[in-house]
């Protein structure tokens, strides 16, 4: 019997199958079950500095991300937004609080969504069907985006606090206001930063409406908390089959955000991975410094076109194993690493060579997995 090797081709599916929902476009990305679950990132750039925001945007965009975010908090960015628009290598949401006028504003400048609070614009549901008529008139998807720290005060009164209940009643009050003028082009998010409160509003939510759901736990706090708030409250609903676009919330660069929620998609095999290292804790068995080989190696091989998971191990007890069924991979020990490609050994080398191997038969496998002609 021959038993193969290394990291399977095709990985398990999603215990559950995507909750079917309406399909959007935003901009010339699908949103909904029929389309890849995006994710998004905001801009922490002020809007109205257009040269920065787009920096910022490419930025993101080479990090992975698939829809951005700006805020519209004043008339200077509402102004900077058709060139924003314009110009951006992603399709661009504003952000809107507060002002009404600024949601037609962004509408007529070509952004590919609006996001809007309902809980925090003035006379927000007097204006509905103005905005729900541009909106239709430009294709622009809206995303009523409810927040536990901004919840409509009625909602507040009636509740107590925010609730899984408040944040979903909020949510299908304003959608039932766009319903009413026929417009159903939204998605609706229900954010909390407890995670445990957030996965029941999505889940309420999720059994009352159609519509695609953003995911977030908002306010999820600083890098380490807000990506352990976020990888279980994501991997809970993504399971399910809900969500259709993530936004990881960190106290952090935004960049980190996209890598953060990259990594939970690519985790449940709902994003094709790239790179994955596998590496061990390190323990008293270790003879190599696993902390900086991992980084040294994950330094040298980011940016790798192809698919690949390695294996950097410090002892023999896990080491060989885990090395074997990666692609490639290492079991260092006695100032020496065992190299294997594909479960099999190739070489060994002295410890001060193996970041140098691993990179240098990591980019062999790369070339051995090009199309003819390609570079």
């Amino acid at each position: 019997m021959t038993v193969q090797l290394g990291i399977p081709t095709t990985r398990p599916a999603v215990p559950a199958p995507r909750r079917p929902t309406r399909q959007l476009k935003v901009g010339p990305v699908g949103v909904g079950s029929e389309h890849p679950v995006t994710v998004q990132s905001m801009t922490t750039t002020v809007t109205a500095n257009v040269d920065a925001t787009l920096q910022q945007i490419a930025e993101l965009t080479a990090a992975g991300c698939d829809i951005v975010r700006v805020a519209c908090p004043s008339q200077d960015d509402a102004d900077a937004l058709p060139a924003i628009a314009r110009r951006s290598t992603i399709p661009v949401i504003a952000d809107i609080h507060f002002q009404p006028r600024y949601v037609i504003a962004a509408i007529e400048a070509g952004c590919a969504g609006v996001r809007v609070n309902p809980g925090n614009i003035r006379a927000f549901d007097d204006r509905v069907g103005e905005i729900a008529a541009v909106a239709a008139d430009h294709g622009t998807p809206i995303r009523i985006g409810v927040n536990a720290g901004s919840l409509d005060r009625r909602l507040l009164a009636k509740y107590g606090r925010a609730t899984p209940e408040a944040l979903v009643e909020s949510a299908l009050w304003e959608a039932s206001l766009f319903a009413e003028h026929d417009f159903h082009d939204l998605k609706i998010s229900v954010k909390h930063h407890d995670p445990v409160v957030m996965i029941h509003a999505y889940e309420q939510l999720a059994e009352r409406c159609d519509y695609p759901l953003h995911l977030g736990v908002t306010e999820a706090g600083p890098a380490l908390q807000g990506t352990v708030k976020s990888a279980v409250a994501f991997g809970a609903l993504l399971r399910r089959g809900i969500g259709d676009t993530i936004r990881v919330s960190l106290s952090a660069p935004p960049v980190e955000e996209i890598k953060v929620g990259t990594q939970i998609l690519q985790s449940l095999g709902l994003r094709p991975r790239k790179l994955e290292i596998v590496s061990c804790p390190s323990c008293g068995r270790a003879q190599v410094d696993v902390y900086k080989l991992a980084d040294r190696v994950s330094a040298g091989l980011d940016g790798m076109p192809v698919p690949l998971r390695v294996a950097v191990m410090g002892c023999v007890v896990n080491g060989p194993g885990e090395a074997r069924e990666a692609d490639l991979g290492v079991a260092a020990g006695n100032g020496k690493g065992q190299i294997f490609v594909r479960g099999k050994v190739v070489k060994t080398v002295p410890e001060d060579q193996i970041t140098e191997t691993l990179i240098e038969e990591a980019m062999r496998i790369a070339d051995e997995a090009a199309p003819d002609g390609a570079e």
